[in-house]
């Protein structure tokens, strides 16, 4: 005989889908270089404090009960513009930062494949279990990041949230809203500042919108195609 649902369960299985505000921080200079940031502390550069002006007042008018963010500066900066309008305080998780690639933390892709071949072949393939020295796999980070923003969503169950955070975080998101799998190249972009939305529920994330940057005319830089994590080629910003 089949048991029947406990309370929990049915209230969980009955929730109200959380709507998610997921945003990339605004540019840094590493990002203009194309240089692996990963859990290092970079800064905002001029260009990214204005994309994160220019995403406060985009969305000072949209309704947000909560607005969560990586610890690292480049995203809680990011935040806080969003968060001024509303009068929200921004609640840093570190769990929300990027991917940490140890040892390769602040190298150019083209350093990493002179200096480090074999990491540099088993990460072009998007080997999901490899992991820089030092650092997070893409099975560990997807398993990081579906776990904290699955936990933060189902915690404000029928509202809306943003989630400012990274590249690798976002593109975690749109492969578990879009049953992509982790070994797939990304054709999709990943824009600093750029608005994406997406609908959690007990079953899963859904996508409903990517990309959307019409609040940015002009000051959109996608990254610069370090294999494994962005496209292939670079989108320059016009200022």
């Amino acid at each position: 005989m089949t048991a029947s649902p406990t309370i929990a369960e049915s209230a969980s299985a009955s929730a109200e889908p959380t709507l998610i505000l997921a945003i990339r921080h605004g540019e840094t200079a590493w990002n203009r270089e194309g240089r692996l940031q990963g859990h290092l502390n970079l800064p905002l550069n001029a260009l990214g404090e204005r994309q994160a002006e220019r995403l406060g007042a985009a969305l000072a008018d949209e309704h947000l009960d909560a607005i969560y963010s990586s610890d690292l500066d480049r995203a809680a900066v990011t935040a806080r513009n969003l968060a001024g309008p509303h009068g929200i305080e921004v609640r840093l998780d570190q769990r929300l930062r990027e991917r940490a690639f140890g040892i390769h933390e602040g190298k150019l892709w083209t350093e990493i494949e002179s200096e480090f071949p074999e990491d540099a072949l088993r990460w072009r393939r998007r080997d999901p279990a490899f992991g820089p020295p030092g650092g997070e796999s893409l099975e560990q980070l997807s398993e990081r990041v579906v776990g904290v923003v699955s936990e933060l969503a189902a915690a404000h169950a029928g509202q809306t949230i943003a989630i400012v955070a990274h590249g690798g975080v976002l593109d975690c998101l749109y492969r578990a809203a879009t049953r992509i799998d982790l070994q797939a190249p990304r054709s999709w972009v990943l824009g600093n500042a750029s608005v994406n939305r997406v609908l959690y529920s007990p079953q899963g994330f859904t996508l409903v919108g990517w990309n959307d940057d019409q609040h940015l005319q002009g000051l959109t830089l996608d990254d610069p195609g370090v294999p494994g994590f962005m496209p292939g080629a670079l989108q320059t910003a016009k200022v």
